[in-house]
């Protein structure tokens, strides 16, 4: 298509090259599921059409000089080299003097030397999910046939350092790792980490007529046996926390702590999760559907085709102005007379699904977590923050 885009703020898309696709089978993954939105279609691998016109608007449609590319699945490595190769020489094309980052999210059983070669010399930025150490990690991260996924992301990782290129890890804090919290981040550690995010895992299961139910309109589901309990997220994020804070403020980049810091500073979190608002952070599945969150890939919530539509109009458009305007305007005043809602904003819209003790609808299933963990690390932002005001590195709080 001829887009007449015109410039607009930045936002951020994830892209799933390959669809929901992956050579794992974690059971506690959400977008296994997705396969389902195409019955008829059994390859989801991303036509060279489709790529060239999202690569094209992507970088034409922000006013920014810089643009973020990001890439994942299912399994991004399963689409194959020279799919990565063609997405370098197409940003090149249209690049139109801004400097182009890539970002790659995968499991890391397929990083051979020829991929790592190819991510070293291109400069992409690779996140890793692993889950901790050998047992907790093959726990859930098995491969389709059951047997266990460890060695194989290991040696990935190996062969990321060996060939430098900048990594970071991505861990899940599901029902049978939240009380390894101090085990896993000195693995984590131990691995060569030095930017870590953890990722809560809070799913519910669909009634069987329902099929694909949004988060939004899936009535009588339960919270699934491998999510994990809110009190003992929060318990994880202090037991991480407590170590990090000891030894490694300036050396580790824990992501939770720095989208925190910011809040008690007085700053944008940057984290969409805990943001005011949110919206601009878009899904594009492999045939070039648009959707308006990662979280929630759902008819519903589907915005337009890159092939049909303008990218820059499905941003602005008054649905996705309304779904993220929702995030602030559907907040329970529960909520919003919280004395730590500047550091959460009510989480993320998907977890919203519980019940205010007021009997008000919108309250965070990780709300009792968020606080324990609040309360346990207000004093040391104090700290930081003040630290930091007066021109002296955060890094003190550890004296």
């Amino acid at each position: 298509m001829n887009s007449n885009n015109q410039s607009i703020s930045a936002f951020h898309t994830i892209t799933k090259p390959i669809g929901p696709l992956c050579n794992l089978n974690c059971e506690y993954c959400f977008y296994l599921e997705k396969e389902h939105l195409y019955p008829n279609n059994h390859d989801f691998k991303m036509s060279p059409e489709v790529l060239e016109e999202y690569v094209r608007q992507y970088i034409e449609t922000q006013n920014s000089p810089e643009i973020d590319f990001a890439w994942q699945g299912g399994e991004p490595t399963l689409m194959g080299l020279d799919f990565f190769r063609r997405v370098v020489d197409l940003q090149q094309k249209y690049a139109n003097g801004k400097t182009i980052h890539n970002a790659f999210q995968t499991n890391g059983v397929k990083l051979d030397d020829e991929w790592c070669e190819f991510l070293s010399e291109n400069h992409f930025l690779v996140g890793v999910s692993i889950d901790g150490p050998r047992k907790i990690h093959d726990s859930y991260r098995i491969f389709k046939s059951g047997k266990p996924s460890f060695d194989h992301v290991m040696a990935g990782i190996e062969r990321l350092k060996e060939y430098q290129v900048e990594f970071n890890t991505l861990t899940t804090v599901h029902h049978n790792n939240a009380d390894q919290g101090k085990i896993i981040y000195r693995f984590l550690k131990r691995i060569g980490s030095r930017y870590i995010q953890f990722i809560p895992i809070v799913e519910r299961t669909a009634n069987d007529n329902e099929g694909l139910a949004n988060p939004q309109t899936r009535k009588h589901s339960q919270v699934t046996e491998w999510s994990v309990e809110s009190t003992k997220y929060g318990q994880f994020l202090i037991d991480v926390f407590d170590e990090w804070i000891k030894k490694d403020v300036g050396k580790i980049f824990v992501q939770m702590f720095d989208v925190a810091l910011a809040s008690w500073y007085g700053v944008s979190p940057g984290l969409c999760v805990y943001s005011e608002t949110c919206g601009k952070a878009l899904a594009m599945e492999h045939n070039g559907d648009i959707y308006s969150c990662d979280h929630y890939v759902y008819p519903e919530f589907k915005l337009g085709n890159i092939m049909s539509d303008s990218l820059g109009d499905m941003v602005n458009s008054p649905f996705q102005k309304k779904f993220g305007a929702q995030k602030k305007n559907g907040l329970p005043k529960y909520c919003q007379d919280c004395e730590y809602r500047f550091a959460c904003n009510g989480g993320c819209p998907k977890h919203r699904f519980l019940q205010t003790p007021d009997g008000e609808k919108g309250w965070n299933y990780l709300c009792k977590g968020y606080k324990k963990y609040f309360k346990h690390i207000e004093p040391y932002m104090r700290f930081m923050v003040n630290e930091l005001q007066h021109n002296r590195p955060p890094a003190n709080v550890m004296k």
